[in-house]
């Protein structure tokens, strides 16, 4: 059996590196249980059930993303596990591990290529002297951008700061590394740039089932008190997208989608909002903590790029449905 915090271990080495060669969490975390099948050596199938979801456990005891950790993993034992009665019966613990360890093989392949299909999806939305604005760092976004960069398009990007990580300065420097245009601003310059771009282009931590998102939010600074008083993140970018009628469109793998229906901030699970170390720490005193995300309504969204193709929020719950069927 895989040792727990082995598996912490591995899926925490699989998100350290550069910036080029960092894997998502979703897919880390796939890896990750992919690696448990590999060195497993149970006597039934339950007790390979039983040894992922305590994988499951420890990778979520870390500070990455609750949330791609909870979907990937959820929708990798799915797919694996759907073997019909008829091989299950045949095949014994050891033949069915096998298919189990093939199955898993093939979804990390699809999950391989999600990347590509998202970008290929956007292309035609994407046209030369567009002005772009993005938040956070958003891999799947970033290489959508260098896609259409290297096939011609002249495009301008306004990055966010995305104070406190400054994560949307990581993403500038990605892009001007790429050759690409690139302008970082201050996450409360948002609402006086968005008259002039054309669109806005983010990714997500989590597709819900209403087809809104959960993505990073933003902190300005803090006042004597210790209080936050500037909050500039996802959804507040996309109200001030829609006044100013500019489009969001968001770009996320489908191993994001996410079996929770939130009608607001407060619906959204705490182990979303927060890092675990601060759920540990100051529970339940969670008023005092900035929340790591916001959650995006659909009515803000204009349109989601997936690997399963170009969705409209109201669809998101029923490809969900085929995702877990």
């Amino acid at each position: 059996m895989v040792a727990e915090h082995s598996a912490k271990e591995f899926f925490s080495s699989l998100l350290s590196g550069d910036e080029d060669n960092r894997k998502s969490t979703g897919l880390a975390a796939i890896e990750t249980l992919m690696m448990c099948i590999e060195a497993s050596n149970v006597a039934t199938v339950n007790e390979l059930v039983d040894e992922l979801k305590k994988a499951i456990a420890a990778m979520s005891e870390t500070d990455y993303s609750r949330a791609s950790v909870r979907s990937a993993s959820e929708l990798f034992l799915r797919f694996i596990s759907l073997t019909s009665s008829e091989v299950i019966n045949r095949e014994s613990v050891e033949g069915l591990v096998q298919v189990y360890r093939k199955r898993g093989k093939d979804f990390i392949e699809r999950v391989g290529q999600s990347r590509k299909k998202i970008s290929s999806c956007a292309r035609p939305f994407l046209k030369s002297g567009m002005k772009v604005m993005t938040h956070s760092f958003s891999k799947v976004v970033l290489e959508a951008l260098v896609d259409a960069h290297k096939e011609g398009l002249d495009m301008h990007v306004y990055t966010t700061e995305s104070q406190p990580d400054e994560s949307g300065r990581r993403a500038h420097e990605y892009l001007k590394k790429a050759g690409i245009p690139s302008i970082l601003i201050l996450d409360s310059a948002v609402g006086y740039l968005m008259e002039s771009v054309d669109m806005v282009l983010v990714g997500a931590e989590g597709v819900m089932e209403t087809g809104g998102i959960i993505n990073k939010a933003s902190i300005s600074g803090f006042s004597e008190a210790d209080f936050f008083f500037l909050q500039i993140g996802t959804l507040s970018m996309a109200v001030c997208a829609h006044a100013f009628n500019k489009p969001v469109y968001v770009m996320s793998e489908s191993i994001k989608f996410v079996k929770e229906y939130p009608l607001n901030q407060s619906d959204i699970p705490d182990e979303f909002k927060y890092h675990t170390s601060t759920l540990k720490r100051s529970k339940p005193n969670l008023q005092e903590e900035h929340p790591l995300t916001d959650y995006t309504p659909p009515q803000f969204i204009k349109l989601l790029f997936t690997d399963l193709g170009i969705l409209t929020p109201a669809a998101v719950g029923d490809e969900l449905i085929k995702l877990y069927t």
